[in-house]
């Protein structure tokens, strides 16, 4: 479906993102980059200890142009915000746009998990989903890398080799060839040209 009458899941866009380890100044590389006016909800998933709060949100609430939030149960997921997954809480994407937590068992040994969004993302959102797997040390976001791209969507992942830690892009590249590898930068200005399109 395109036009600009489309108003479905299937047709608006919607991007995911997911680290770990140095996900933290990649984020600060990217999110701040973005118009307010953006048109797709950001979800972002980086594996947080349990015992610890989400201090990501304000962090970047005062560096980034749009909305930054945790994520709610059940709260739409609008354009122009950036949702971050709750300390301890697995976030997914709904087929009616909304947003889901859940207390299930960690997968990749992380609740959290980057797994967990992209493949319920890659559901709600199909080919109007662009996923991007950053910076961390473990496979977590390679099978859900792989399931975007099978749905059509676009597959993203962080150079390896500038990455603070290869294991999580090498192990998306790994799992999905057809992902295209980009540098921060790169990313960056890929993601803010969805604005424009």
């Amino acid at each position: 479906m395109t036009g600009a009458a489309d108003t479905g899941p299937e047709s608006a866009p919607a991007v995911v993102i997911g680290g770990s380890a140095g996900a933290v100044q990649a984020l600060l590389r990217i999110l701040p980059a973005l118009p307010a006016d953006y048109p797709a909800p950001v979800l972002v998933v980086v594996h947080i200890p349990a015992d610890r709060d989400n201090a990501l949100v304000p962090l970047l609430q005062g560096r980034c142009r749009m909305a930054v939030k945790e994520a709610e149960d059940k709260e739409p997921a609008k354009p122009g915000v950036i949702y971050f997954a709750p300390s301890d809480y697995h976030l997914l994407a709904e087929t009616d746009r909304t947003l889901s937590l859940s207390s299930d068992e960690p997968v990749n040994m992380s609740r959290p998990a980057i797994d967990v969004l992209f493949e319920s993302a890659a559901d709600a959102f199909g080919p109007a989903l662009t996923a991007v797997v950053l910076t961390g040390a473990n496979s977590d976001g390679a099978q859900g890398v792989k399931a975007v791209a099978a749905a059509g969507g676009v597959a993203v992942v962080e150079d390896p080799t500038g990455a603070y830690a290869s294991a999580m892009p090498d192990a998306a590249l790994k799992a999905c060839p057809a992902a295209t590898s980009m540098d921060l930068d790169a990313i960056a200005s890929y993601l803010s040209r969805l604005g424009t399109t």
